[in-house]
């Protein structure tokens, strides 16, 4: 299963990420003007996309939040809501700290974050968190690889990013088995959704790293 594979990933990473903090404090030397430059533009590219794509989370729980805020379901969409509220503030931070030029696609994803939420919540309690999953099962996979590149640029550098990252991504893939046990699977269509969803956040990350 994917989720099992991407679980298995994580762990992976998390060994990795212990074995660069060893290794990289006997490894400590200036590094060149291209070095520094490559970091750099993965910065922006990380910060950039990130704040994008939690900006985009918020919205998304914002529309569930909208359709099913007052039904049994409601606490447990709040609960997650109020962690990417916390993601979203971070990144919002991290922006002008690090001088990044957020993506001109902000709008967008404003608009499209919400109705994403509130459309799948239409379909119910399970085509919310079928949305949920799908989303976070994609978001999980896209921190691990920003974790990788970080690890292989400089993690002693990048290690506040670091940690702020690996917390951000337990955080999602809490979200994904929340949206598990609360019936996604049952939802109409629900591989179809599903891989719909996944396909638009895929392009959505693409896209936010570029423009």
């Amino acid at each position: 299963m994917y989720v099992s594979h991407l679980r298995s990933i994580t762990c992976s990473i998390c060994r990795t990420c212990h074995l660069h903090k060893a290794t990289s404090r006997t490894s400590l030397v200036a590094r060149p003007a291209s070095s520094q430059a490559t970091t750099s533009a993965l910065l922006d590219r990380i910060i950039r996309v990130d704040h994008a794509g939690e900006l985009g989370a918020d919205r998304i729980y914002a529309g569930q939040m909208a359709v099913l805020g007052k039904t049994a379901v409601g606490p447990v969409i709040q609960e997650m809501w109020d962690q990417e509220k916390h993601h979203r503030e971070t990144f919002e931070r991290l922006i002008p700290e690090h001088r990044v030029r957020p993506t001109v696609l902000l709008p967008i994803w404003n608009i499209a974050g919400f109705a994403l939420g509130a459309g799948t919540a239409l379909l119910g309690k399970e085509g919310a968190m079928a949305c949920t999953v799908a989303v976070e099962e994609t978001i999980g996979g896209h921190y691990n690889k920003q974790i990788r590149q970080l690890l292989e640029d400089d993690p002693v550098k990048h290690a506040e990013l670091l940690k702020t990252i690996q917390q951000f991504r337990d955080e999602e893939l809490e979200h994904l088995d929340k949206g598990l046990e609360h019936d996604a699977e049952q939802a109409p269509m629900y591989s179809a959704l599903s891989n719909v969803i996944k396909a638009g956040c895929s392009a959505a990350i693409w896209l936010s790293e570029r423009i």
